[in-house]
């Protein structure tokens, strides 16, 4: 048998995987990437003994029954359901054998995902990234680094299954940091647009793009639009403060989806979804563009600088 008929034959006995995504395929390149890193890490290399089928919903939750469903019934050896805690339950909905691995910014339990975090029952265990509850902080951060402005644009999607938790931190917040937030709906590039002249006109000070894969996924275009108002704005990704953002706190996306990876392959090699907690992140981080800050003229103090793990210049 010749080298290439070797591989062949490796590769029709390899395990199949289900990649099943919420967002945009060229938006999650970085962290698909990083989820092939955990695999492995593992021993699963992607074209020589393993395969991944993709299905993505590019932005339209509603398809992501009938892309599950399709990997169900391709027989996939497992499935990882990323981005937003919908793709992990359309996963759930669609088989309760199939072995799930989520990526999820959602609270898990509160989504439907597991019963327990340290116990998650039957075919469902993965990573929380904690990344919807933490608007509060998000806002908190904000208000200290532009401490004159009160007056707060909050942008999210009622779409996102954790829209209605991230409204009620919001308001948790106003009180509490004697802000006044002027929450507006954004599901599409256009409302995006027409919200920020919305915050123009009511005299916002700074804008601030709530967790969820849609504002991750057009990040550019939120960059660009605050840029445009001289808008200060702060997003959930690194990526949006790379892109022209202004500031982004988070967890690491890359290392959750890593580490999605490293369970995938556990199960890979026999260990059962039950037995493997859900892993929450332990670092944030948090990232200033200050080409941007001087961009819209904005002064940054130093003490608030220090704060930042990484400053772009």
């Amino acid at each position: 048998m010749s080298f290439a008929d070797a591989v062949r034959a490796q590769q029709s006995t390899a395990p199949v995987i289900g990649y099943l995504g919420s967002g945009i395929p060229a938006d999650q390149v970085s962290l698909v990437a990083a989820t092939r890193d955990g695999l492995k890490e593992s021993g699963f290399i992607e074209g020589q003994n393993l395969r991944i089928e993709s299905r993505w919903a590019e932005g339209k939750y509603d398809r992501l029954p009938g892309l599950a469903a399709e990997l169900v019934e391709r027989r996939v050896a497992l499935i990882v359901a990323a981005g937003g805690s919908d793709p992990g339950r359309a996963a759930k909905g669609a088989t309760s054998t199939i072995p799930i691995v989520f990526v999820s910014a959602a609270d898990p339990i509160r989504a439907g995902l597991v019963a327990s975090l340290n116990r998650p029952e039957g075919n469902v265990t993965g990573i929380s990234l904690i990344g919807s509850t933490l608007e509060a902080k998000r806002l908190e951060l904000l208000h200290e680094m532009i401490p004159q402005t009160s007056t707060i644009g909050v942008l999210i999607n009622s779409k996102y299954p954790e829209a209605k938790a991230q409204t009620q931190e919001v308001e948790d917040a106003k009180s509490r940091l004697g802000i006044t937030p002027i929450v507006l709906n954004a599901s599409t590039e256009q409302e995006m647009a027409a919200a920020f002249g919305a915050f123009v006109e009511q005299k916002a000070g700074a804008v601030l793009a709530c967790n969820d894969p849609f504002f991750g996924s057009y990040r550019e275009q939120l960059a660009s639009l605050a840029l445009r108002h001289k808008l200060p704005a702060m997003s959930f990704r690194r990526e949006f403060a790379e892109v022209g953002g202004l500031l982004s706190y988070g967890p690491h996306f890359a290392e959750g989806y890593r580490q999605a990876g490293l369970y995938a392959g556990r199960i890979l090699k026999g260990s059962k979804p039950a037995d493997l907690p859900v892993v929450q992140p332990t670092k944030f981080e948090m990232v200033v563009n200050l080409k941007t800050a001087r961009a819209i003229g904005l002064t940054i103090s130093e003490s608030f600088l220090l704060r930042a793990d990484e400053i772009i210049e």
